[in-house]
């Protein structure tokens, strides 16, 4: 798969410090519990502030209570009773979300998550932000937590583009509140590009580029113009293109390309190469 390179600027700015291989000297006096959960590609910082909530981490035999903790090399960290390894070099996949997964690590209704359905051999890996269930297409997935909050940044400047089948009449004069900025709800979302591509039947196709991506902001979008959107594809996030991957399947970026694309200063050490992996059909 062919990515493209210059579709956005580096975000050297951004990860300074953040990625950078060789740690600050402030790394000496240890990082923050959640920080080094999620450098260790265990879970996001969020999430592992609520993992020590419910007692799930100890460090040097003892289960914590709270976050507020800092801890160093030196520590014995625990997840679930498992020794949690060192950080790995940062590593991002594309995935073809299929429908019918939830983009969750833990599901309280019991629903298959992206997780799940991952091939086998896919180390622990975080998403890049969210699909609903009933959306499809490429979610990003890493292993580090400091490169999935960088990505994720809305000063970032990447634009997300979704392929959008909306049922109704459209004309390009309906489609006009979309292109500034809108309260719905009281929700306020950026101006969208937006390009009516066919009409079809009962149904119009839209290419939809937006670059804040906040909850359901497409589809409630559309509904407030009495649009029903009934398929949401992904098609890219910046510069990362969903192209031909197939459904629940994953490519690894390579790390040149993520190297270049995320402004690093310094290159990364070479992660063994990721062919691409087919979807988990043991469900």
């Amino acid at each position: 798969m062919r990515l493209a390179c210059r579709l956005a600027p580096p975000l050297a700015s951004l990860m300074a410090g953040a990625m950078t291989q060789t740690p600050p000297k402030s790394a000496e006096k240890g990082d923050r519990i959640a920080k080094v959960l999620s450098r260790a590609g265990v879970a996001s910082r969020r999430e592992a502030e609520r993992m020590i909530e419910a007692g799930r981490v100890k460090v040097n035999g003892k289960t914590l209570s709270s976050p507020a903790l800092t801890v160093t090399a030196a520590d014995k960290i625990l997840v679930d009773d498992k020794e949690i390894g060192t950080p790995d070099v940062a590593r991002l996949w594309l995935y073809h979300k299929p429908t019918g997964l939830v983009t969750t690590e833990r599901d309280e209704k019991g629903r298959e998550t992206v997780f799940d359905a991952l091939p086998d051999g896919m180390p622990r890996v975080m998403s890049v932000g969210r699909l609903d269930m009933n959306s499809e297409g490429l979610l990003l997935l890493t292993n580090d937590g400091g490169l999935k909050r960088n990505l994720e940044l809305p000063s970032t400047g990447w634009k997300r583009r979704y392929r959008v089948r909306v049922n109704g009449r459209v004309t390009e004069e309906r489609l006009e509140p979309l292109r500034s900025d809108m309260v719905v709800e009281g929700v306020k979302y950026l101006a969208m590009e937006v390009i009516l591509d066919r009409q079809q039947g009962a149904n119009a196709w839209l290419t939809v580029g937006l670059r804040e991506g906040k909850n359901r902001e497409i589809r409630r979008a559309m509904e407030s113009l009495d649009l029903t959107v009934n398929r949401l594809i992904r098609i890219s996030y910046g510069p990362f293109q969903l192209r031909e991957l197939k459904q629940g399947e994953v490519e690894e970026v390579k790390q040149r390309v993520l190297k270049d694309q995320m402004g690093w200063s310094q290159k990364p050490k070479l992660s063994p190469r990721t062919s691409r992996r087919k979807p988990n059909t043991k469900r």
